[in-house]
């Protein structure tokens, strides 16, 4: 429509919408610069300012400047986010920081990192993708293009080079060159045909793995696991192989052979008549609930200057994440309708279908209660010994867990190991059916 042809009130209109389109442009840039400008004073380097976007929910307060790095291209969102001394962030292509906590000396060296936890010495490759309810313990590492959500590394784990690994806890190994590996273009198989994702994976466990004292798990390159799995420290895995069922016992070599042709009548969405499926979620969630309680009562001790409150407080809320997320992909398939073709009503698919579905509320419950429950008196002697530990070696995580006595290390896969046996007791009581040895 011409000029000429707008009424004196439209233009007014059109002038001041645009004046005050312009103001808060100015306004949004004014902010971004400042929050950038904020960061260089602090010490942070950013060699190409123009270049970084910063959220207006970002707290530059939660940003240290001491020998922090962030290279060209990258984009920091989330009131959440931490950032401490030493971090590099974009090295090899830009990095996008959503909500994270990013610990000590940590390299994210490019992609997307969301709601996830770095606690220090870690390392993440170009292209990496992590997500939610993700936690990498000490020293441990990714290389380029790798994949996690709802992922926990223990200290020393590292995974190699496109790697789909999500739904999974590792532990294992005893230092950078004693370490559990998953080798390049592996993958966590944790979607099903009948569309659900109770498919975690026990990689080692948690009341042992804690101690950073086992040996290590080598899952070898070009192969896959189908969850849920649960895997024993020492076990080696072959490259090429898929693992379908589970190896518990220490130190096992397993090697794939080539899988038998089939063509059979298959309807997705069955009802699956599988007691490992379930039982091996429970074991899941018993360890992380056992680890929740671990980062409660020893990782507590350890906050210092490395490792803030605000560490401390992220790694609680991932595990809490992870337990809510197990919890829910567990209740889809306990309530799933059995569908059994002409099954009778006391058959044991039928018997086993009504269990789960009728008793669902209840081992969600006590589930939920496990995971809010107190750690047991006796668990006192063993903090103890992290006391003394911290009196040797200062706040230093792995130091002073690897120069536990033999003895009180016991202690500790005592209580933890009590955690797991407990909850897998109660919700045997509630399925037994189903949980039945």
């Amino acid at each position: 429509m011409p000029k000429s042809s707008l009424s004196y009130i439209e233009i007014s209109l059109v002038h001041n919408f645009q004046e005050s389109f312009f103001r808060g442009s100015e306004t949004m840039s004014d902010s971004k610069t400042s929050k950038v400008e904020r960061l260089i004073e602090k010490g942070v380097r950013i060699d190409r300012p123009a270049s970084i976007e910063i959220g207006n929910d970002v707290d530059p307060g939660r940003i240290s400047g001491d020998s922090v790095r962030i290279y060209s291209g990258c984009r920091l969102f989330g009131a959440d986010t931490l950032i401490l001394p030493g971090v590099s962030l974009g090295h090899e292509a830009p990095v996008t920081i959503d909500n994270c906590q990013i610990g000590p000396d940590v390299e994210l060296r490019g992609g997307y990192f969301k709601k996830a936890v770095f606690l220090g010495q870690n390392q993440a490759g170009l292209g990496s993708h992590v997500r939610e309810a993700t936690i990498l313990e000490e020293q441990a590492n990714i290389a380029h293009t790798v994949a996690l959500k709802q992922t926990i590394l223990f200290p020393f784990v590292t995974l190699g080079s496109l790697i789909n690994f999500c739904d999974c806890l590792m532990a294992g190994g005893t230092s950078r060159k004693n370490h559990s590996e998953v080798g390049s273009s592996y993958i966590h198989f944790n979607y099903t045909p009948s569309q659900d994702k109770a498919t975690a994976s026990l990689i080692g466990d948690v009341p042992r793995g804690v101690m950073l004292n086992q040996n290590p798990i080598f899952l070898g390159g070009q192969g896959g696991m189908v969850g849920p799995c649960r895997l024993g420290y020492g076990v080696t895995v072959a490259a090429g192989t898929i693992l379908r069922k589970d190896e518990t016992r220490s130190n096992r070599l397993i090697m794939g052979a080539a899988g038998k042709e089939a063509n059979v009548s298959f309807k997705p969405g069955r009802f699956r008549n599988d007691k490992r499926i379930i039982a091996n979620n429970i074991y899941y969630i018993a360890n992380l609930i056992a680890l929740k309680q671990w980062y409660d009562q020893v990782r507590r001790l350890f906050v210092a200057d490395r490792f803030p409150p605000a560490l401390l407080e992220a790694l609680g809320e991932k595990v809490d994440l992870a337990i809510d997320e197990r919890l829910s992909r567990l209740e889809a398939v306990c309530l799933k309708k059995a569908i059994a073709d002409n099954a009778p009503p006391q058959s044991p698919k039928s018997k086993q279908a009504r269990e789960l579905s009728e008793h669902w509320p209840a081992i969600k419950d006590f589930l939920k209660m496990q995971a809010s429950a107190s750690a047991p008196a006796e668990v006192d002697r063993f903090l103890e010994s992290i006391h003394q530990g911290i009196k040797t070696c200062g706040p230093d995580y792995i130091c002073v867990i690897q120069g536990l006595d033999p003895a009180d290390a016991a202690r500790g896969i005592g209580w933890l190991q009590g955690v797991v046996d407990d909850i897998a007791a109660g919700s045997r009581k509630i399925l037994p059916t189903f949980l039945s040895t």
